[in-house]
């Protein structure tokens, strides 16, 4: 069954900043998570509600809504930025 895509104001400006060779293979990542919001190699998130998946050196940040069938991406950044909270 295949959830509904909701990419956040905050996320979307974070693609846009994103140089063009990077932002093309997250968005197809993001894509994928209609069909398959828990990929294999994704990451229940510890500290904050929600999970992540790794594309080269980013990390797409987002929460499910099971009942919804919901996915919601909200934070797309570097690795070395994605867990210091806003």
């Amino acid at each position: 069954m295949s959830y509904t895509l909701i990419i956040d104001n905050h996320a979307s400006k974070q693609l846009l900043s994103i140089e063009r060779k990077f932002s093309n293979k997250i968005i197809e990542a993001i894509n994928k998570l209609k069909q398959t919001p828990r990929p294999h190699k994704c990451k229940k998130l510890q500290v904050e509600e929600g999970y992540r998946i790794r594309v080269g050196d980013y990390r797409i940040l987002y929460t499910i809504d099971d009942n919804q069938k919901v996915v919601t991406v909200y934070r797309i950044t570097k690795r070395e930025d994605a867990y210091k909270s806003n």
